[in-house]
């Protein structure tokens, strides 16, 4: 395939984005992911939905730390549900294109879900390193690959994609570029699904939860109605929207009796109870050509 230049001198492009390839820089040896993934290989950088055994909760001291974090690999590794369901019913034949894929938790889910061949693309050169190893050690290569590539200007064709996925990952980038690119990439007909925390601005914006959140992921939580103006003007159309801001809140509960927790469950949770902080995993399609619109 014919790919623009992956020069990393191209990748990251400004004073934002060394500041947050920096904090993931950090990060590399970072237990919690790590520990989470040892057991099958899938690593992931998302949280999740639904609720957890109460049981693990009550388990004899010498074994509640193992199984929270057994408990909350199952979760993790369930919440990728929502992207498979999202996607629907993929041929092997196509190509699906993992925008923020972190260690390759997400693309390898849905190739070993359908069989199709996924690219992921990330700027943080460990993960993909990371995730090409595991690729190559789970005989997922050549159809699994990761791209040293930054997710709003990727090295892919006009229209090299019939599916495109975001994981959490939309809270680091402009939408409005973010989407313009994956409306270029994406075939006429191509179906984008997404899962992301954002800010309820119908509530509040600029709450103490989402700037403490903010704070501790340098990222910057978009408002709920942003996604849904940023995905019209580059025609993208949502044909799905599910509202999972409830069934986040137990992910976080069990984290809290996590040995591994951050600090960060309690904006999670009080921002979730409140209704100022939303969970929504939302499935568009390319249908129009995009608009030069912008906001």
């Amino acid at each position: 395939m014919d790919l623009r230049s992956e020069a990393p001198q191209n990748i990251v492009r400004n004073d934002y984005e060394h500041r947050l390839h920096e904090y993931w820089t950090a990060k590399q040896n970072d237990p919690i992911n790590l520990l989470l993934g040892q057991a099958d290989n899938l690593y992931h950088h998302h949280f999740a939905t639904g609720d957890f055994d109460r049981s693990v909760l009550d388990a004899p001291a010498e074994h509640r730390d193992r199984l929270i974090l057994e408990e909350m690999h199952r979760m993790e590794n369930d919440q990728v549900a929502l992207i498979l369901d999202g996607l629907g019913t993929v041929p092997a034949t196509a190509r699906v294109l993992d925008a923020g894929s972190g260690r390759g938790g997400t693309s390898f889910a849905v190739h070993d879900a359908f069989g199709c061949a996924v690219d992921g693309v990330n700027f943080c050169t460990h993960h993909i390193d990371f995730a090409r190893d595991l690729a190559e050690r789970r005989g997922s290569a050549p159809s699994v690959r990761f791209h040293h590539a930054n997710m709003v200007a990727t090295p892919f064709p006009d229209a090299s994609f019939q599916y495109v996925v975001t994981n959490e990952a939309t809270m680091y980038v402009d939408l409005f570029e973010l989407f313009a690119e994956f409306a270029r990439v994406l075939e006429p007909g191509g179906r984008y699904v997404l899962t992301t925390w954002c800010a309820n601005d119908a509530v509040a914006l600029d709450t103490p939860e989402v700037k403490a959140i903010d704070e501790h992921y340098v990222c910057h939580i978009h408002p709920r109605s942003t996604y849904f103006r940023a995905l019209a003007a580059n025609g993208l159309a949502p044909i799905k929207v599910t509202d999972l801001t409830q069934d986040a809140i137990p992910y976080w509960e069990l984290r809290t009796h996590c040995d591994l927790r951050t600090g960060v469950e309690t904006p999670f949770l009080n921002g979730h109870r409140s209704n100022v902080l939303n969970y929504l995993a939302i499935t568009a399609e390319r249908v129009l050509t995009p608009t030069a619109a912008q906001g």
